[in-house]
């Protein structure tokens, strides 16, 4: 077998097996053999480049050269679906299709009404030419090679009588674990968090570096074929020849054949749509005849052929089964609810914040009780109130631990605050291992392997009682652990070797200063130039420091005055960590932004939001989260929540587009209150 062949040999086998694992959920192989095959592959492609594909298993990792997102013009409009909020206005609808088709027969198509963002691929002698986001429903953005990174979407269509060309829509999802784990991860870097699912798949849709979209495991469902030539002549049997193709189809897809059908559909999935892995938020019913939907038609607005149903947010009763209280790496304690596991928005809750004494007061928790809990914006699990009738006689309440739970230490009251604080910080091990495990962590020093649970092990080793243990730690002491083995051992000391190249503003963020988080340890590193500068400032001087208040600088002179961080400090010189501002830094980029305050709102196609965020400071601007008359403008992307238009509309404050925004920093120009652009 020459070369030509191997490769297409491969090539179909990894498409057959990917489908198997990404859409069927039934893998033939096992991880370890589909590794080899890829590996086979990738050494092939790059000994023969001219049996180059775009489609090539190899290329679903992304890259990080993505362009800007070209616009491109829907054949056939994206329309959107007319709401229903009842079992009621479902039936009236039926009751319309009735009429409007004079007694003739029909079927209705019940399914899924996912929650993500909508998508249209093109495919053209089975092979995907393109994928375009809905955008305004005429127009939308070219998103072909982030969707390629999606390992649910076929590339190359398996055998089939597919036609010659053709589009299917559907959604781009975000399963609710890899939502999760994506919010768990942006909390802890202290970055804001996705609301939903849905804007987690946007988002990250919008990305410029398609690596990172790869990263993200997003997922898709279709649910609608369109061409000139399709196989059938009903929508059920064309998304079963979807399926065949090669692509995710709804199990909850249904065939109905009247209005008690569909009721009990609604009230089916109402219950079960709970253990769906992805996020959804209604059913939709179509009828399934192509001839009788073309003469139905269309309002201005959506089809009448087809309606949404609206499921009402989700709730929950369940028993308390005690709290407990957690100390973290700031020496924060925070009441927790640990409840009898129930399924919420897709995932199972076990457990929920409580915040703090106040919260829990208010609630008036006893021992015993049933509690309300939802999924607040669909993000954190949160209670929301106590269902009474259910309290045990005699029920004890739930008072709040007046000494810290892992040390012992009396706890203090945050001066001002609703919460309370274990002062035990260089003898308090939870306290300890969150500083190593935030110094390690991707945003700050990104070495791979230390997590929360490898430091929790050093610690208990005594291997690493503080970050400057870290740059002490060697092969041979890390192989001696358990669960450690050689490889494991080489990604840390690499992680630890490339650690000490990581600019000083996140060496700063690092250091798990109080109050001091990624964006004020940028504008602190770029002011005060290096940790030696940092160290001889007085009081008033890092007050001066814009973004650092009183409060902010009392914490930074503390910190920058204990025994144990002088020690960190000086041994992190000695290990060659960057502590100064590097040279190329230093020479100043502009003033296009002086004295003024920037809200970023929405998803941007030229650069990323954190991007923004660092070109505004390197401007002379400041970053804010929250729309306020100190705004000077709002960076205005795709997607801006119609909540802030509406606040900027009320206080005057100007919308500036993406490219309004670029032109402003080349030609830099004064953005006069109440002009609105977008």
């Amino acid at each position: 077998m020459d070369a030509k062949e191997r490769i297409d040999r491969l090539r179909e086998e990894l498409n057959r097996h990917n489908h198997n694992y990404y859409v069927l959920n039934s893998p033939e192989i096992s991880d370890r053999d589909f590794d080899m095959m890829m590996k086979e592959l990738e050494a092939l492609e790059k000994e023969h480049p001219e049996f180059a594909d775009e489609l090539s298993p190899t290329q679903r990792v992304g890259s990080d050269l993505t362009k800007g997102f070209e616009h491109v013009v829907h054949e056939r409009p994206m329309m959107s679906l007319s709401n229903t909020y009842s079992v009621g206005e479902v039936d009236e609808w039926g009751a319309r299709i009735d009429k409007a088709l004079d007694g003739e027969e029909y079927g209705i198509v019940g399914e899924m009404k996912f929650d993500g963002t909508s998508i249209s691929l093109t495919y053209r002698n089975g092979r995907l030419v393109r994928a375009v986001t809905r955008g305004d429903g005429t127009q939308g953005d070219d998103v072909t090679a982030n969707v390629k990174t999606i390992r649910s979407i076929p590339l190359q269509l398996l055998p089939g009588d597919w036609p010659e060309e053709f589009e299917i829509r559907g959604e781009i999802l975000m399963p609710w674990e890899v939502f999760e784990k994506l919010n768990a991860e942006r909390a802890y870097n202290e970055e804001p968090l996705f609301a939903n699912p849905r804007n987690a798949a946007s988002g990250t849709l919008k990305m410029q570096d398609s690596r990172e979209v790869a990263r993200r495991h997003l997922d898709a469902r279709f649910y609608y074929l369109l061409s000139d030539n399709l196989p059938f002549d009903t929508h059920y049997e064309n998304m079963l020849a979807a399926e065949h193709w090669g692509f995710k189809v709804s199990k909850a897809m249904t065939l109905l054949h009247s209005l008690k059908e569909i009721d009990e559909y609604i009230a089916y999935w109402d219950e079960h749509r709970k253990e769906l892995p992805v996020a959804t938020d209604g059913l939709v019913f179509k009828v399934n005849s192509l001839r009788q939907q073309l003469n139905l038609g269309y309002t201005a607005k959506s089809p009448r052929w087809a309606v949404a149903f609206k499921f009402n947010p989700e709730r929950a009763c369940t028993p308390l089964r005690f709290v407990s209280f957690e100390t973290g790496r700031m020496g924060i304690v925070t009441p927790v609810a640990n409840l009898e596991p129930v399924q919420l928005s897709g995932t199972i809750v076990k457990r929920a914040s409580l915040h703090n004494d106040d919260i829990m007061q208010e609630l008036d928790i006893h021992e015993g009780d049933h509690l309300y809990v939802e999924k607040a914006g669909e993000i954190i699990p949160q209670i929301t109130g106590v269902e009474v009738s259910k309290r045990p006689e005699g029920a004890a309440k739930i008072v709040f631990v007046k000494d810290c739970p892992v040390c012992g230490t009396p706890l203090r009251r945050i001066f001002g605050e609703a919460a309370w604080c274990c002062p035990n910080k260089y003898g308090c091990r939870p306290q300890i291992t969150g500083r190593i495990e935030h110094f390690c962590a991707r945003r700050m020093m990104n070495i791979d392997g230390i997590g929360e649970e490898t430091a929790e092990t050093l610690f208990a080793a005594g291997m690493v009682r503080n970050i400057r243990d870290i740059y002490s730690l060697t092969e041979e002491m890390l192989t001696k652990l358990d669960r450690f083995g050689e490889k494991a051992a080489r990604r840390i000391m690499k992680g630890i070797e490339e650690s000490k190249s990581v600019p000083f503003e996140r060496v700063l963020y690092a250091l798990s200063i109080p109050n001091v988080g990624e964006t004020t340890a940028k504008r602190i590193a770029r002011t005060v130039k290096s940790i030696d500068n940092m160290m001889t400032m007085s009081l008033e001087q890092l007050t001066a420091i814009p973004d650092v208040g009183p409060i902010i600088a009392q914490c930074i002179f503390d910190y920058l005055r204990e025994p144990v961080n002088i020690e960190n400090i000086e041994a992190l010189r000695r290990a060659g960590v960057q502590l100064e501002v590097a040279a190329d830094k230093l020479k100043p980029a502009g003033n296009a932004l002086d004295g003024k305050t920037v809200v970023i709102s929405g998803t941007f196609s030229r650069h990323s939001r954190d991007e923004y965020k660092d070109i505004i400071m390197v401007q002379g601007g400041k970053n804010s989260g929250s729309i306020s008359k100190k705004t000077s403008f709002v960076l205005a992307g795709e997607n801006m929540g119609p909540a802030k238009r509406d606040k900027c509309t009320q206080l005057g404050i100007p919308l500036v587009s993406e490219e309004e925004f670029l032109a402003m920093l080349e030609a830099p120009a004064e953005v006069s209150d109440g002009e609105t652009s977008v």
